[in-house]
């Protein structure tokens, strides 16, 4: 069988969906579950774009050892350094440059002619193999350009040192047919192709971007690009977790295999997803909570006699298992420890101390902790920053009745310690939660969204609440969970408004290059 590799762009491309803004101990745990599912190269995020992407990609590439570390460059010298400082203590360090090849983009937005584009994309990819082993080349909006123009680039790209070449679909514009030809002409035409390996990235416009990935494997292509949840710009990315899936479901047709750890799929989609604030679809192919639902009278007695008469992906697959009680209010810290562990996630004392006596709390107030219960107190134990000086609820209290105005009463600590209480009213309990909260916060809060929804089933189940807002201007996202939907409520304003707080206070040190 022959190998495709797999490059996720979660933490680049995935991030650029509206809405999304993920820290630097967030975008650590995603990359650390990445290399859990076992992709082959993760991009890691885009180094010159702002110091804390810098930050953030260098830290992973020094951290993560199972894959290859990546970050996108434009073709300029800059982009170029600075990439190489934030990915030199990777693993296998690699750089992928993009540089637009359609005559739209070369027009309107390049102002360059074709062949200024092709002399600017050679000198790029020259200067970064004098520093990178790997150099990834991408030809922006490749499914809009002119089939002769990409093969004369690609062949002295090649020349100039790439070892990959990505043909992406941009703007999410092709057709399974179309994107297939396009690989099997580039194949038959660039002399050297033989010595790349050829990309296929895949956005989701017209909703084929996971079929034209698939037809891309089928014409040559030996390394497919995504995201996890299909996350991304706009209607987002080829799902990664699809095609890994349907590779392995129709080896009949597609006799291809990837490194991908299948099981890993649930958690790893359940850990973006929690991260991201974007939740997934009950629809959503893989990893929907309907996947494996069977409404249908007939579906059902036919899944009860041969579970294949109508279920084609087993949920043990990919690592849907059923959701037992695991750990109880008499569970010691070694036991909690341990489940952390098989959970994926490796705590320091502090960290574990606190999630520990999370736990002990929610063993008072539900009689099943199940393991979903666990992920969202480890998760959200895990990516809290511990250097941040912040505000924290203290207590509140909501007066509620359906013949009078809804009232919060909030005592806050702020950022410099001290102790604040007000009471404010609203429409809704959650709205006057926010605006008793607002007149405690420094600044012009404006809530732009706000999401809620529950961790697992029944009565009991714990409430995650994910809001976007903004604070004298600057966006935030924010989450926040608890058995009470009120206090989940509360803990996703402050969240999104103390991420805001480490913006300010996070002195940026100069890149040197």
């Amino acid at each position: 069988m022959a190998r495709v590799k797999v490059f996720d762009t979660t933490l680049r491309d995935g991030e650029q969906s509206a809405g999304v803004n993920l820290n630097r101990l967030e975008k650590l745990e995603i990359a650390k579950q990445l290399e859990r599912f076992g992709v082959d190269v993760m991009e890691a995020g885009f180094p010159a774009s702002s110091q804390e992407d810098f930050e953030a990609v260098k830290e992973i590439a020094e951290t993560v050892r199972g894959c290859s570390v990546t970050g996108l460059a434009r073709a300029h010298h800059r982009d170029i350094d600075i990439a190489w400082e934030a990915l030199k203590g990777g693993a296998e360090p690699r750089i992928h440059i993009f540089l637009a090849t359609s005559p739209i983009h070369m027009t309107h937005k390049l102002k360059k002619t074709p062949e200024e584009v092709v002399e600017t994309a050679v000198e790029a990819v020259a200067y970064a193999k004098e520093k990178f082993p790997f150099v990834q080349w991408s030809a922006e909006d490749a499914c809009r350009s002119d089939l002769d123009f990409l093969v004369h680039i690609i062949e002295k790209v090649i020349d100039a040192g790439a070892t990959v070449i990505n043909l992406p679909d941009t703007v999410g514009y092709t057709t399974p047919d179309e994107y297939g030809r396009m690989f099997r002409y580039v194949r038959e035409h660039v002399p050297n192709i033989d010595q790349v390996i050829l990309s296929a990235h895949c956005h989701d416009d017209l909703g084929m971007a996971v079929s034209n990935s698939l037809s891309a494997i089928e014409h040559g292509a030996r390394q497919i690009e995504g995201t996890i949840n299909g996350i991304g710009e706009r209607a987002g990315n080829a799902a990664l977790e699809e095609i890994g899936v349907a590779l392995q479901i129709r080896k009949d047709r597609y006799d291809f295999q990837t490194n991908l750890v299948l099981k890993e799929i649930k958690r790893t989609s359940d850990l973006v997803s929690r991260l991201t604030g974007m939740m997934v679809p009950g629809n959503k192919a893989v990893v929907g909570r309907n996947a494996f639902a069977h409404e249908s009278g007939i579906h059902q007695d036919g899944v009860l006699k041969e579970a294949t008469t109508y279920e084609i992906i087993t949920p043990s697959m990919v690592g849907i298992d059923s959701n037992r009680m695991v750990l109880g209010k008499h569970s010691g810290r070694h036991a909690f420890k341990d489940k952390a562990k098989e959970l994926g996630f490796d705590l320091n004392e502090s960290k574990l101390k606190e999630a520990f006596e999370s736990f002990k709390n929610l063993t008072g107030k539900k009689k099943e902790v199940t393991d979903e219960d666990l992920f969202a107190i480890l998760t959200d134990t895990q990516t809290e920053r511990e250097d941040l000086a912040k505000y924290r609820m203290k207590a509140f209290q909501v007066q509620y009745g359906s013949i009078n105005r809804p009232t919060a009463t909030v005592l806050l600590t702020t950022p410099d310690g001290k102790e604040v209480e007000k009471a404010n009213t609203g429409e809704g309990s959650v709205e006057a939660i926010y605006n008793t909260l607002d007149d405690l916060i420094e600044g012009d809060v404006h809530l732009m969204d706000y999401q809620l929804s529950s961790i697992g089933r029944g009565r009991d189940a714990l409430a995650e609440v994910h809001v976007q807002l903004t604070v004298d201007g600057q966006k935030a996202s924010g989450r926040g969970s608890a058995q009470d939907v009120l206090e989940a409520s509360a803990h996703a304003f402050l969240n999104a408004v103390n991420r805001t707080l480490y913006q300010k206070q996070k002195v940026y040190q100069k890149v040197q290059v």
